[in-house]
């Protein structure tokens, strides 16, 4: 096998791998790798473009948050603060109408008074009067005599004080 030969065949050998190298050398890099290097560096830029959009929108959506959170808030207090005034409102109206229901209570409670104590005196004078009838009859069978209305009334009088 003559290309295993180095002693005759080295130089040739060299000189053919010296002109394959240098083909290869040139047909890569000056042909090859300038266009790697422009899709190497636009991938570089669309991705460097993508990360600051994703970050501009992210800076986007916190403060979107930081707004929505912001009147979230406001429209607790805003609730809070209409709760607490309606409840002091139903509180005073609440107590305007017991005050008016207990003054109503007081008049009916006076009216209701004054009527169970006039009827309480007529049952009393009847009582009396009753107790009076009952007492003649008593005395008209012990005695066979009805007694006169005026002496059984001074007896009950005289009762009465003693």
């Amino acid at each position: 096998m003559p290309q295993f030969q180095f002693a005759q065949n080295l130089i040739p050998q060299l000189a053919w791998l010296a002109v394959f190298f240098t083909i290869l050398y040139f047909g890569i890099v000056r042909l090859t790798l300038p266009k790697l290097g422009r899709v190497i560096s636009a991938r570089e830029g669309q991705v460097s473009g993508d990360l600051a959009a994703a970050e501009t929108a992210k800076n986007a959506a916190d403060a979107a948050a930081t707004e929505h959170k912001a009147a979230i808030d406001a429209a607790h207090a805003s609730g809070r603060s209409t709760i607490l005034d309606a409840q002091s409102r139903a509180a005073a109206n609440l107590a305007s109408a017991v005050a008016a229901t207990q003054a109503e209570l007081l008049v009916k409670q006076g009216e209701a008074d004054k009527a169970l104590t006039a009827r309480r005196n007529a049952a009393l004078a009847e009582v009396d009067g009753a107790a009076q009838d009952v007492a003649a009859d008593i005395v008209a069978r012990l005695t066979g005599k009805r007694p006169a209305a005026g002496v059984l009334t001074k007896a009950a009088k005289a009762a009465q004080g003693a």
